[in-house]
């Protein structure tokens, strides 16, 4: 289930700048945000993620290795 306006208006100050320092496109924290809370909802594996959330080799398939 995707964030309210309510929940995000809570988390969207507590993160940093979406401005890249390298690399490609960023997709917008609250997409990313919304991608981790739907796997651990439901339990997902990052390879089924529905089609609404893209590809998942893509920019959110490697979200899982990053650091936070």
């Amino acid at each position: 289930m995707p964030l309210t306006d309510a929940q995000w208006a809570r988390i969207e100050p507590l993160l940093p700048d979406r401005t890249p320092k390298r690399g490609g496109r960023w997709r917008g924290h609250r997409e990313v945000i919304d991608v981790i809370a739907y796997t651990f909802q439901t339990g997902t594996q990052w390879m089924h993620l529905p089609e609404k959330y893209g590809n998942w080799r893509g920019g959110l398939g490697g979200l899982h290795h990053r650091p936070c």
